[in-house]
C-alpha cells in the first residue's frame, strides 16, 4: 500500500516536471485562452460545485470540525462568482513571463540583463478553503508554473469539482491536464511523499493552520513559502480620528472572522481609551464578540482579562485582545514581539507617527488609516494569491503572479572571449 502511493506520487511529479516544460514555453494567448475557459467552466458547473460542496459541509458537521474551518469551506453562488472574477482578473494582469530587464553593456563588450521566469512545479498544500484549488491553479497557469493541489480532507468533494473545471479549461486551449493536478487521495502520507519530491517539486506552498505549517517546515526537503499565523493588530493613535478608528477598528475584526487578515489585537493610546473602548466594546458585544484585555482595558469596559497567551493566538473567530498603550514606542513594541510580521494598522492624523510606524513595525503589510481585511492579493490587485507569505525571501505578503516567478541572467555577445 505504501509503496503504490510511492509510485503514485512519482508518476505525478514526473508528469509535473513534463507539464512545466510545456507551460512555460506557451505564449500568453494560449494561457488566457486556458482561464478564460476555465472562468466558463465553472458559470457552468455550479449545480454540481455546490452538491459537491453539500458533501462536505455535511461531513464537516458529523466529524465536528472547528467552526473557523467550516466557514471556510462553504460555498455559494456568491462564493463561485468571486471565483470566476479572480480569475478573470488574473487572466487581464500582464503576462510576466519573459518579461527583459537592468540591460547594461560591460567594458568587454557583452551585453548583461535578466529574464524573468516560471519557478517550474509548484506544490500547494491547504486545509478547507476549496478557493484555494481555483487561485492556485489561474496564478500558476498565468506563471508558466505546473502545480500539485494536496487539499484538504474535509474539502475533497469540493476540490474535485473544482478541479474538473480547470481541466475543461487547459485542454481547450490545448495544453497537458498535468498542468494542475489535484491529488486524487485524501490519505494523510500524500502530503509527506510531495514535500519530499525534491527531483520533481521546486517550491512548496503550505496553507493552513500552525501545526501543518510547522510539520511542513522542519519536514520538507524542497523551500518553502510559508503562511504563518496572522496575529494582526490595529493601533489607535493619540491623534487618530474617533470616527475613523471606530470604523476600521470593528471592520477589520468583524468583516469576517475566520481569515488571516481578521484583528486579533488592538492597541489603543491611553489618551483614547476612555472615549473609544465603551463604543467600540458595546459594538463588538452587539457583534457577538468577546473580549479581554489588560487591566486598562478592563477599567473603561468590561471584559475578560488576558493572559500572555491572548496576545499571541490567532483566534479565527469572535474573540479580540485589547491592550492600552502609553505611547507608539510601546505600540510597536507590543507588535513586534507578539505579531506574527502578517498585517499591522496604525490609525492616526500624525504625519511623522504614520512613518515612524511603517518604518519600524517589520511585518508583510503596514497598513496607515486601512482595515486590515485589505490584505490580501485581490484587494492587492493581483487577481488572486497562492498564499500571504511571512517571510522575507522568496516572496513575502500576498504572493501572486510575481512571486510564483524567478529571473535569470540572459547574456549577449558578438564573438567575444575571456582572457585571464
Amino acid at each position: 500500500m505504501k509503496q503504490d502511493l510511492v509510485n503514485y506520487m512519482q508518476g505525478v511529479g514526473s508528469a509535473a516536471r513534463d507539464a512545466s516544460r510545456v507551460l512555460a514555453a506557451a505564449s500568453s494567448a494560449s494561457k488566457s485562452q486556458a482561464l478564460q475557459a476555465v472562468a466558463k467552466a465553472l458559470d457552468g458547473s455550479r449545480k454540481e460545485i455546490i452538491a459537491a460542496n453539500g458533501k462536505d459541509m455535511q461531513a464537516a458537521e458529523g466529524n465536528q470540525i472547528d467552526q473557523p474551518l467550516v466557514e471556510r469551506l462553504a460555498l455559494d453562488d456568491r462564493g463561485i462568482d468571486k471565483m470566476i472574477e479572480g480569475v478573470l482578473q488574473v487572466d487581464a494582469l500582464r503576462d510576466p513571463i519573459g518579461e527583459m530587464s537592468d540591460f547594461s553593456y560591460r567594458p568587454t563588450g557583452i551585453q548583461i540583463g535578466k529574464m524573468r521566469v516560471p519557478l517550474g512545479v509548484i506544490g500547494m498544500i491547504y486545509e478547507s478553503r476549496p478557493n484555494v484549488t481555483v487561485d492556485a491553479a489561474s496564478l500558476t497557469i498565468k506563471s508558466g508554473n505546473a502545480c500539485i493541489l494536496r487539499g484538504g480532507t474535509e474539502a475533497f468533494h469540493s476540490n474535485q469539482a473544482i478541479a474538473a473545471c480547470v481541466s475543461q479549461g487547459l485542454a481547450s486551449a490545448q495544453l497537458p491536464s498535468a498542468c494542475v493536478q489535484l491529488i486524487n487521495t485524501t490519505d494523510r502520507a500524500a502530503v509527506g511523499e510531495l514535500i519530499r519530491l525534491d527531483r520533481y517539486v521546486d517550491v512548496i506552498v503550505p496553507r493552513g493552520g500552525k501545526s501543518l505549517i510547522d510539520r511542513i517546515s522542519r519536514e520538507a526537503t524542497i523551500p518553502v513559502i510559508k503562511h504563518l499565523d496572522g496575529v494582526c493588530h490595529v493601533y489607535v493613535d493619540e491623534s487618530a480620528d474617533q470616527e475613523m478608528a471606530l470604523s476600521i477598528a470593528f471592520n477589520s475584526k468583524v468583516e469576517k472572522f475566520a481569515v488571516c487578515n481578521a484583528l486579533e489585537t488592538l492597541l489603543v493610546h491611553a489618551s483614547m481609551a476612555s472615549t473609544l473602548l465603551p463604543k467600540l466594546g458595546e459594538q463588538y458585544t452587539a457583534a457577538g464578540v468577546s473580549l479581554c484585555g489588560c487591566e486598562r482595558a478592563q477599567a473603561v469596559y468590561p471584559m475578560d482579562n488576558a493572559s500572555e497567551a491572548d496576545w499571541l493566538e490567532e483566534y479565527l473567530g469572535p474573540r479580540l485582545a485589547v491592550r492600552v498603550v502609553d505611547d507608539l514606542d510601546m505600540a510597536v513594541a507590543h507588535i513586534n514581539q507578539y505579531g506574527s510580521a502578517h498585517t499591522d494598522v496604525i490609525v492616526t492624523t500624525n504625519y511623522e507617527h504614520a512613518r515612524d510606524f511603517i518604518a519600524r513595525v517589520d511585518s508583510a503589510s503596514v497598513m496607515v488609516n486601512a482595515s486590515s481585511q485589505f490584505a490580501d492579493g485581490f484587494e492587492y490587485g493581483l487577481g488572486a494569491e497562492v498564499g500571504i507569505s511571512t517571510d522575507k525571501i522568496h516572496a513575502r505578503g500576498p504572493v501572486g503572479l510575481e512571486g510564483l516567478t524567478s529571473q535569470k541572467y540572459v547574456v549577449y555577445g558578438n564573438g567575444e572571449i575571456r582572457h585571464r
